[in-house]
C-alpha cells in the first residue's frame, strides 16, 4: 500500500505543537477591517489552538 499524502491546504494552515496539540491562526484579518475596532483587530493577532473535537480530523489530514 502506498504512503498517505499530506493534505496540501492543511499543511499550510496548521502546525502540530510539541505536546501534540494543533495550532492555527485566527480568521477575520483579511478584509473589511474598516468596521472593526482596533481592539478587535488586536485580539485577532497571533495563533490559537484548534478545538479538541476537531483535532483528530486535522491530524488525519496531516498524516500524524
Amino acid at each position: 500500500m502506498p504512503k498517505m499524502k499530506t493534505h496540501s491546504s492543511a499543511k499550510k494552515r496548521f502546525k502540530i505543537t510539541g505536546s501534540g496539540k494543533v495550532k492555527r491562526f485566527q480568521a477575520g484579518k483579511r478584509h473589511l477591517l474598516r468596521k472593526k475596532t482596533g481592539k478587535a483587530k488586536l485580539n485577532l493577532r497571533g495563533s490559537t489552538l484548534v478545538s479538541a473535537a476537531d483535532t483528530p480530523r486535522i491530524k488525519k489530514l496531516l498524516c500524524k
